[in-house]
């Protein structure tokens, strides 16, 4: 066993568990990971002069969206791209990721195109403004647009007061998108005030969208010699015979997607949390303090995405602290309860909460599951901890590894030979040690305790052990 290893005895015992518990954790977020990445590859593209640029708007609409949108435009406006399709599928998003992404389309000096594909595909709530925003506008067959009433953060409705509020406001928001595209306002305006929707077919009559195409390639067949409008002017774009390429998430997007998921920061959260009351329940282990740190910063990077709450990151915080508290102060578990049951209030308040205003995204808040098993977990780690502290507490001599200075002067018994380093037991614990002023002392002799380095105790043979005492006179 390494220096200073074995030192906790049974007291160190359930910091292992953890430490399992806490590596089986990041196998299977490793495991998320890998699903995910392979489920949604990268494969992003610069274009050149006279390209067509298509890029994928599928999902939901979060900041890392709108960045990704930003940075679509900026290439394209770089390279000198004739004209960028955004191909959108999406069940709504955030109003302030949405605004940014109108913005960016609004402002942009290359024509853009939505387009609503593949069959199938939606462009409700959120995705409603932004196909409207850009110059054209275009649907596949048996997709739909609209249904863009203003909910709370949860899927829940809003307060009475704040519910008009914001609902008048993203009336006025979709009125002015369409008055600048020229489309039918009154009908947009009802998308919101009575979450209307409209079929592809129905959204043409309707003078919502422009065209209807089947795929791709029939939408780049119809625009060729059409003028689009862009941010100063109209802009005629040719596309017989153009290159098609794609843009989708670059590797730092495609970290900060799977990052901003609610499940994904709270269980780094804990995780890290965790780890770092290992370490500083056992310093000098340094890997738990490593992994601790990382996994905290890649959730804070996640939560920085998500409109979350300072009371939810609060009572994950005080969660630690009582958690820690329950190794320094052994008693009941009462303080590691209270820590468990904090944790599991801040997984709930921790984004989604209080009503705040989206267009219509899924349920944006961490899953109930998650949060009795990751409390269910920190609950059982609580409970076996103060068990085996109140155990240890009820052994003869025991003294805290926290008070080693006491432990000087003390006799101990020599578990595995000194030569001149090897262990010995004292109050029921394991200690590493090392032999002051001597060659070698067998296993069961009795040594005293003079000085304590580090985690190693430095000691000499005991004066009530004779050094030339056989081993068949200290059987007998």
């Amino acid at each position: 066993m390494s220096p200073g290893g074995a030192h906790r005895g049974r007291i160190r015992r359930p910091a292992v568990i953890a430490a399992a518990m806490m590596a089986i954790g990041l196998a299977l977020t490793g495991l998320l990971a890998g699903q995910w990445a392979g489920q949604r590859p990268a494969h992003a593209q610069s274009g050149s002069p006279g390209d067509i640029v298509v890029a994928e708007i599928d999902g939901a609409i979060g900041s890392v969206m709108a960045r990704f949108v930003d940075r679509v435009l900026g290439d394209a406006r770089d390279d000198g791209v004739q004209l960028v399709i955004f191909r959108i599928d999406t069940p709504g998003g955030l109003l302030d990721s949405t605004r940014d992404i109108v913005k960016d389309i609004l402002a942009s000096e290359v024509p853009v195109v939505s387009y609503v594909a593949p069959p199938g595909a939606q462009s409700a709530s959120a995705g409603t403004f932004i196909s409207i925003s850009a110059g054209l506008a275009a649907m596949a067959p048996a997709t739909n647009i609209g249904a863009a009433s203003v909910v709370g953060g949860g899927g829940e409705d809003l307060p009475e007061t704040l519910e008009r509020k914001v609902t008048n406001d993203a009336a006025a928001f979709i009125r002015s998108i369409a008055e600048q595209r020229g489309r039918n306002a009154d009908a947009l305006e009802k998308t919101v005030r009575e979450a209307a929707a409209y079929t592809a077919e129905e959204a043409l009559e309707s003078d919502i969208i422009d065209l209807i195409a089947s795929d791709v390639e029939d939408l780049i067949s119809q625009l060729d010699g059409m003028a689009i409008p862009a941010a100063s002017e109209d802009v005629i774009v040719h596309t017989d015979g153009a290159r098609v390429r794609e843009s989708g998430f670059n590797v730092v997007e495609n970290v900060l997607a799977f990052l901003s998921t609610p499940d994904i920061v709270f269980l780094f959260f804990s995780l890290g949390g965790l780890a770092l009351i290992i370490e500083l329940w056992s310093p000098g282990l340094v890997g738990p303090g490593i992994v601790g740190v990382i996994l905290l910063l890649l959730s804070f990077a996640g939560l920085g995405q998500l409109p979350f709450n300072w009371a939810g990151v609060a009572l994950i915080v005080f969660a630690f602290i009582l958690i820690f508290a329950e190794t320094q102060i052994p008693g009941f578990g009462i303080w590691g309860i209270a820590g468990t049951a904090s944790l599991i209030l801040g997984g709930l308040f921790l984004v989604g909460f209080f009503g705040t205003p989206d267009l219509g995204a899924p349920n944006n808040e961490v899953s109930k599951w998650l949060l009795i098993s990751v409390g269910a977990v920190f609950g059982l780690i609580v409970l076996w901890f103060s068990r085996e502290l109140r155990a240890s507490a009820r052994v003869a001599g025991y003294v805290s590894p926290l008070s080693t200075g006491v432990l000087v002067g003390q006799d101990a018994t020599v578990s595995v030979p000194l030569d001149p380093e090897g262990e010995v037991t004292l109050a029921g614990e394991s200690w590493t040690a090392r032999l002051l002023g001597g060659d070698t002392i067998p296993e069961g002799d009795t040594v005293i305790v003079r000085n304590v380095d580090g985690l190693t105790l430095e000691v000499e043979l005991s004066s009530a052990q004779s050094p030339d005492q056989t081993e068949e006179e200290k059987q007998t």
